[in-house]
């Protein structure tokens, strides 16, 4: 079975988070008319239509390399091209450089049908998207005019050049140096790895935002800066020029994602790769976190797009496969295994974390959306300490999701989970990495708890709880039966979260280094109490609509089955923090 859309429930969801808000309060005018309703059907169309296909074949041919050259999977090129022709790369650039302006919620949602039509398609045009956010935020006029109706367009395609051999997520360790030149640019010399589509044959030029370090740069990351390089200069008349002084040198051979090409970057073998500056000297790596940020929610969504086709293959799978006998059949005949009370235990651990994670992932865009839109400073201000919140939540939470579903995916199928030849195994090696990049998720724990809970003097974190509990008492005066418990086991789960957070607080204060050893079982309780309650929001949003019912009984699975894990999780941050004491000898093998 390939992947279906599921255009009625992401637009159900993307309206309950954030897109109706929006629109009634003013923000986004532009979506009425039913635009959201249009724009998201087009978009899972060409997800299942054109994209879908795509996903086994490249995974079984990948990207290939030969003397420089790198050649996508067969139809690649042609569904790139006629995705970008369709407008989508625009989605929410400025209209003034060509794009719709649209709120970036929309985008995540046609994202996410997008990404989980195939990840590896999607994985370029996301980081353009990224880079069209970094040079609108902080390029020079003229870099603007040369560069961004083209990225916007997707008629060229942008990268994100941090990692090299020496320095993964220590990027104040980079050595790619920056020399002046005497006409203003710069001469760029060094090696990136795990370039993801540094080189490729869907654009004839491609644009790399590289960080890079000029010789009289303090030290660490205080000293990066950040340029523009293009494969292609680019002549006064906005034709293609010359080739700069760039090149891949050979593509990483990776677990997944293999119609992905991770590119190993060359800059300056002849004399150096010129290179435009973004922003201001020493000021690189904040210019490259307004395309990293929004890259965070992105990897964040590709758990769930990942999460949700590999639902849908286990779903078809258990609905057709029969082995053994369920207990409501009778004697002598077999059942569909998805008839077995463990077996839909499975699924349901499937559908519904996929959907909390879906729901984080939304939340977060909609606060971006209001951290950009909002005309009073203090609710702006207020929407981006949100998204700030929200975001290492988000990827980390979300991203671990994706692994846990996929790898149910496998479960469910039993031995044919694991024969590649069922589709499930390529859904557990894809959603692997994305756990690893754009800052693993162990970092993104850290940077919750040392940055993200102090934000505001701690209001930020504060105003979220207020709102889970507003929602967990709308679940109190609903009184609706198919709840179940789901009362008494969020109201632990809150508890204890609002239990960890204070330990957490002081911790950071007098105890920092156990706040560090805490730090991934706080985000994971973190994010499985706010999913836990998005659900109940979800189901209360309208009664009367036709899927109430599942809504109500997927809130309550989660409640009952998973936000259960909490309190655990709150006493290992709380105090398991110690039984790390002592352990560097274990480590070393005394």
């Amino acid at each position: 079975m390939s992947y279906r859309a599921p255009v009625s429930e992401i637009t159900f969801m993307a309206k309950a988070f954030g897109l109706t808000s929006l629109f009634e309060d003013g923000l986004a005018p532009e979506l009425g008319d039913d635009l959201a309703d249009a724009v998201l059907e087009e978009a899972g169309k060409f997800a299942t239509d054109r994209i879908a296909p795509l996903n086994q074949i490249g995974d079984q041919i990948g990207a290939r390399f030969n003397e420089g050259v790198v050649t996508t999977p067969q139809g690649w090129k042609e569904t790139y091209t006629d995705w970008a022709a369709g407008g989508w790369n625009g989605l929410t650039a400025p209209e003034h450089h060509g794009g719709q302006g649209l709120p970036q919620l929309l985008q995540t949602a046609c994202s996410e049908m997008w990404t989980s039509a195939s990840m590896a398609f999607m994985l370029g045009p996301m980081l353009t998207t990224g880079a069209v956010d970094a040079l609108e935020a902080h390029g020079s006029d003229a870099l603007k005019s040369v560069y961004l109706a083209k990225l916007v367009a997707g008629e060229w395609m942008g990268t994100m050049n941090l990692t090299e051999p020496q320095a993964g997520s220590d990027v104040g360790a980079l050595k790619t140096r920056a020399e002046r030149a005497p006409d203003g640019s710069y001469r760029i010399t060094g090696q990136k790895i795990y370039i993801t589509y540094g080189e490729h044959d869907l654009t004839p030029n491609i644009i790399h935002l590289v960080l890079a370090r000029l010789p009289d740069a303090p030290a660490g990351t205080r000293g990066i800066s950040l340029f523009l390089v293009p494969k292609f200069l680019v002549n006064a008349d906005g034709t293609l020029g010359d080739r700069n002084d760039v090149r891949c040198s050979g593509l990483e051979h990776k677990l997944g994602i293999h119609a992905s090409p991770t590119c190993t970057m060359i800059y300056g073998d002849q004399g150096g790769a010129i290179g435009y500056l973004i922003g201001e000297e020493n000021r690189g790596l904040n210019c490259m976190f307004t395309m990293m940020n929004n890259a965070r929610l992105g990897v964040g969504l590709q758990g769930v797009a990942i999460a949700e086709r590999a639902y849908q293959l286990a779903l078809a799978y258990a609905s057709e496969r029969k082995q053994g006998r369920a207990l409501s059949d009778a004697p002598g005949t077999m059942s569909p295994i998805i008839a077995h009370p463990d077996v839909k235990r499975m699924l349901m651990l499937m559908r519904s974390r996929t959907d909390a994670a879906r729901a984080i992932c939304y939340m977060t865009a909609s606060a971006m959306d209001r951290s950009h839109r909002e005309t009073d400073p203090i609710k702006r201000k207020a929407a981006e300490d949100r998204a700030a919140l929200l975001t290492p939540i988000a990827k980390a939470w979300s991203t671990d999701i994706g692994i846990e579903v996929a790898s149910l995916g496998i479960q469910v199928h039993g031995g044919m989970g694991f024969i590649e030849g069922s589709g499930a195994a390529q859904h557990l090696r894809d959603a692997r990495i994305a756990a690893i990049y754009e800052g693993t998720n162990g970092i993104q724990a850290i940077d919750l708890v040392t940055r993200k809970l102090p934000l505001s003097n701690g209001d930020t974190v504060k105003a979220l709880l207020v709102e889970m509990h507003e929602t967990l008492e709308a679940l109190k005066a609903s009184n609706h039966p198919g709840f179940g418990a789901s009362t008494e086991r969020l109201s632990e789960a809150l508890a204890a979260l609002e239990h960890a957070t204070r330990w957490m607080a002081d911790a950071l204060i007098n105890r920092h280094e156990e706040a560090l050893a805490s730090a991934t079982p706080y985000q994971t309780l973190f994010g499985t109490t706010l999913g836990g309650l998005a659900l109940v929001r979800l189901a209360l949003v309208d009664a009367t609509t036709p899927k109430v019912e599942k809504r109500v009984a997927t809130a309550r699975f989660f409640a009952e089955q998973i936000s259960t894990e909490v309190p655990s999780l709150a006493r290992t941050v709380t105090e398991g923090a110690s039984a790390l004491s002592g352990i560097d000898r274990v480590l070393q093998g005394s």
